[in-house]
Order: structure tokens, then C-alpha cells, then sequence
């Protein structure tokens, strides 16, 4: 588990530092709580990791603590979207759940406030951000569950480019973060400087070939479609897996290429516009605790980015851990050309 852990802060790392040199100087500095806050006010959310219940949780379990949350539920890349169109009037408070690639365009908008919670020195700090803007709380690996009974189950991403898989597996929209850290997944494998975008000809046929053999996922209950078998695969985030295994009684195939898997890290961030910089934080400090998210991970199979969470995570959790293992990825590449790759993608390649 520490080794997973290990290598994916180190593939995170060298992620920061690339932007580190470059840190937003209009942000500013979240205030210390120096006095106790009002959490009776309302504190607005945004997040990409509140679906499937989470919201609903959270909110419930805040207010026994006496806060008031409204979480918004968007996706990674409509949400990073939509706190930059709301730049000079902003609605949001706080964000959790985007990765490090959604975060450092927010920074680089002057949109993030540094802060410091309370357990910043519990938590590896090469998995969140170097200058403090956004901090870790979840790691997620991103995989393709599938039904435990498949015949000829693919063994990596780049096998559903065969026609026989044609229809056979449901991805989501690439406005989420786990579909486009995916496909990015994919075409970093075929990196090229002379390519379009940074990729050569061949990773942009393997790309079409992945997209036009998949089931975009239209709202559907695809984890029921996949049990039944009308479509017995689907990407998913670490998470959701062990939560819908859990729910489902139902034990997935998981794919395990020799590659590995993207992982991407969740985090927390206090919006540097809000007026609630105190209150942001003091629930930055309770949501991020070791006691908070030993509870979150217990109720929605998350796997923690605090230790000592960690240590007290499910049998499944640590069996699911125990099948994986991080790519390594040129996040560099991703950050400069993810846009691109996704706005080809969505203008060649879907119909």
C-alpha cells in the first residue's frame, strides 16, 4: 500500500513542480482561525465527487457538526469551467474533488486561496500542491470494471479498439475528469513531438478506434447494464467500485493492464473570491481530518490520501489496491495539451 502510495506521489510531484515556478501572485492567504466561526452560515460547494449519494451524506453528517453546505454536483471539467466564467462573481466557496490538472488552471485564474488545514503535516505533501493552493484527500485509480463472468475480458485500454468490443463498454463524457485522464491515459503511450498535439498518427487512430467502439454513458443505469450483461464493461473510479460492489453484492472483473492505470489524486481548495475564507476552512480542517475521511471511506469505499485513514480502510479496499498499479504518466504533456486533445476528440471522433 506504501509503495502504491510512493509512486504516485512521486508521478504527482513532478507534476507540481512544473507550475510551482509559475504560482498566481494575485491569490491570497486564507486567514488563521483565530476565534471560533459561524457555521451557521451557508457554505456553497462545488464538486465533481458528489454523486451517488456523497452529497446527500455530506451535508447531513456536516450539519451534525453545525455547518450549513449546499454542495453543487458537476462534472471536472464543467466545474473548473464554471468557477472561471464565474471569476468576478463568484458563487462558490470551496471546492473537493478535482485533480491537480483542473486545479492548476483555477491557480493560474488567481481563483484558489492558500491555506494550511489543520492536518497538512498528516498527509504526504508531494501528492497535493507544493505552494499550498489545494490539498489531498483522496487517492483515486481509474480503471474498466467489468462483469465477473466475461469471456475474453480485454487485458488493457488499447484492446477495445477491436471490433468485437464494438458497443460492449460504457465510458462517461469527456467533461468529467475520469474519461479525459483516461483517454489521456492512452495517448501519452504515443507521445511524439512532430504529431498533432504532441501525438503521433498511430495514437490518433488508436483513439478514434477507443471512442467509436464505446457507449457513451446517457444516464442509464450502466453498472446494472453491466451485471445483467447488455453491456458488461464501464470505466470507473477507484471508489465507485468498491461503492457499487458494496451495494450491488457483486464482486468485478477488474482490468489490470501491465502499463498500469492513471491515478489521480482528489483535493481540496477555499475559493480565493469567497467572502467565507474563515468558515472555508474551519470545514477544509473537519472534512480532511483522519476521523472524517476514515468515515467517508467506510460509507463510499474511498481510498484515503491520510494514513492513518487508510489504515483503517475495508478488506476490499486493500484487495482492490492489492490487483493495480500506477502508470507512469508525462503529465506535463497532459497539462499542455489536454484541451486540444479532448476538443479533436469530441469534433473528429464522436458521433
Amino acid at each position: 500500500m506504501k509503495k502504491v502510495l510512493v509512486v504516485c506521489a512521486l508521478l504527482l510531484v513532478s507534476f507540481g513542480l512544473l507550475f510551482a515556478a509559475g504560482g498566481n501572485e494575485t491569490s491570497t492567504t486564507a486567514p488563521a482561525l483565530d476565534a471560533p466561526v459561524d457555521r451557521s452560515q451557508q457554505l456553497v460547494i462545488y464538486s465533481n465527487s458528489a454523486s451517488a449519494g456523497r452529497a446527500d451524506w455530506l451535508t447531513q453528517r456536516a450539519a451534525k457538526e453545525g455547518f450549513n453546505v449546499t454542495i453543487v454536483d458537476l462534472g471536472g471539467a464543467e466545474l473548473a469551467n464554471r468557477l472561471i466564467a464565474e471569476k468576478n462573481n463568484s458563487l462558490c466557496d470551496l471546492v473537493y474533488g478535482l485533480n491537480s490538472l483542473e486545479y492548476e488552471k483555477l491557480k493560474k485564474e488567481g481563483l484558489l486561496l492558500k491555506y494550511t488545514p489543520v492536518w497538512a503535516n498528516e498527509v504526504d505533501k508531494a501528492l497535493g500542491d507544493p505552494e499550498g493552493y489545494y490539498h489531498p484527500i483522496v487517492v483515486q485509480p481509474l480503471v474498466l470494471m467489468y462483469k465477473s463472468d466475461l469471456a475474453d475480458a480485454p487485458k488493457d485500454w488499447t484492446d477495445l479498439t477491436d471490433p468485437k468490443y464494438k458497443g460492449a463498454y460504457n465510458i462517461f463524457r469527456l467533461t468529467g475528469g475520469t474519461a479525459k485522464t483516461i483517454l489521456s491515459s492512452i495517448l501519452v503511450r504515443y507521445a511524439d513531438p512532430k504529431g498533432e498535439y504532441g501525438i503521433s498518427a498511430e495514437g490518433w487512430e488508436v483513439a478514434r478506434k477507443y471512442i467509436q467502439n464505446a457507449y457513451v454513458e446517457n444516464g442509464q443505469d450502466y453498472i446494472g447494464e453491466l451485471i445483467s450483461g447488455v453491456r458488461p464493461m464501464s470505466m470507473m473510479w477507484g471508489s465507485g467500485v468498491i461503492q457499487n460492489q458494496q451495494q450491488r453484492n457483486y464482486k468485478f472483473g477488474i482490468m489490470s493492464p501491465a502499463i498500469g492505470v492513471p491515478y489521480v489524486v482528489e483535493q481540496v481548495c477555499i475559493i480565493s473570491k469567497t467572502k467565507k475564507a474563515a468558515l472555508a476552512l474551519d470545514f477544509a480542517n473537519w472534512f480532511g481530518s483522519k476521523e472524517l475521511q476514515a468515515e467517508w471511506s467506510a460509507k463510499f469505499g474511498s481510498i484515503p490520501a491520510q494514513p492513518a485513514a487508510l489504515a483503517q480502510a475495508s478488506d476490499d479496499i486493500k484487495a482492490f489496491m492489492g490487483k493495480i498499479h500506477p502508470q507512469t504518466i508525462d503529465w506535463a504533456l497532459v497539462a499542455a495539451n489536454v484541451d486540444k486533445w479532448v476538443e479533436k476528440v469530441e469534433l473528429e471522433f464522436m458521433k
